[in-house]
């Protein structure tokens, strides 16, 4: 087998990551007979078929994901390489793609992502807010922020931003109606604004802690409501539709106002720091360095 040029591969990975030919040779300005070409030229010289084409999609086969799995990290690596090489030695460029949830912009990434991009302004910046797992070798982002997230087995990960103290609340309109419970566990009988991630199947937990030993336990309550914005579970529970279980400091005014009313506040814990993930500590694009040294310090 002759050794496979290493072009040849990054279109591979290009017509992987944009599940398609023409999407691909778009991105690498190439024609799509070009890039059709290269990948047959690929499968040819490894002896296996790299991809099932259909006319409407296309899909790895379990070669191609391997190749796919294996190869990506490389190319990061290499693409961070060339960056260093390329960017001036006191100058920090480029583009830094972040994944984060929504959760994280009121409470410190907006300020985090003003400061940097002040500091480093000849930086661009792409933050999408998504609250799903993000597969990092294919997704074309730098590094994901979340909060108990479990990502790719390799990558790495530091805490950033504060802690995450929580919150159990109701107003006072749904506490008359339906009365306060007067334990964690009766929240079984009561109605539940959840967070859903992403989907209503991944709902986040309402976790208690209680007695000297501090032991962790989780209630379900009937979950009447599932939402995945937190401005919304907290107008929610202020129109009196339930009780939520939110970040404390968006709901902080108005537990102050008396809108709404904290349950249980010493039987609930704060939540561990977010985490900013990335996948190699090789060659990391010294934009990404400077961010996760901003981040640590908010």
């Amino acid at each position: 087998m002759k050794n496979p040029n290493l072009n040849d591969v990054c279109v591979f990975v290009e017509v992987a990551r944009a599940n398609g030919f023409r999407a691909a040779a778009a991105n690498l300005n190439l024609g799509v007979g070009s890039v059709s070409e290269t990948i047959q030229r690929l499968e040819k010289r490894l002896g296996v078929r790299l991809i099932e084409r259909t006319t409407r999609k296309i899909s790895l086969t379990y070669a191609g994901e391997k190749l796919l799995e294996r190869s990506m990290p490389a190319l990061t690596d290499l693409t961070s390489a060339l960056d260093d090489v390329s960017e001036d030695q006191h100058t920090i460029s480029g583009t830094l793609r972040l994944s984060a949830p929504r959760s994280s912009s009121p409470f410190f990434l907006d300020d985090a992502i003003a400061k940097y991009s002040e500091t480093y302004p000849a930086v661009n910046l792409e933050v999408m807010y998504d609250d799903n797992k993000v597969d990092l070798v294919t997704s074309g982002i730098d590094a994901a922020i979340r909060s108990q997230t479990l990502l790719e087995k390799g990558s790495y990960s530091v805490e950033i931003g504060p802690k995450l103290d929580m919150a159990l609340v109701a107003s006072p309109k749904y506490l008359e109606l339906n009365g306060s419970p007067k334990k964690p566990t009766d929240l079984t009988e009561h109605d539940g604004i959840r967070f859903g991630f992403g989907s209503a199947d991944r709902l986040a937990p309402w976790s208690f802690v209680e007695g000297k030993s501090k032991k962790n336990y989780t209630v379900t309550p009937k979950p009447r409501m599932i939402v995945n914005d937190l401005v919304s579970m907290i107008n929610f529970a202020k129109s009196g539709l339930g009780i939520t279980y939110v970040y404390r400091r968006p709901a902080e005014p108005f537990i102050d106002s008396g809108e709404l009313v904290a349950l249980f506040d010493k039987y609930v814990p704060s939540l561990p720091r977010y985490t900013i993930n990335y996948l190699t500590k090789r060659h990391m694009p010294k934009r990404l360095r400077a961010f996760i040294d901003l981040a640590k310090q908010m």
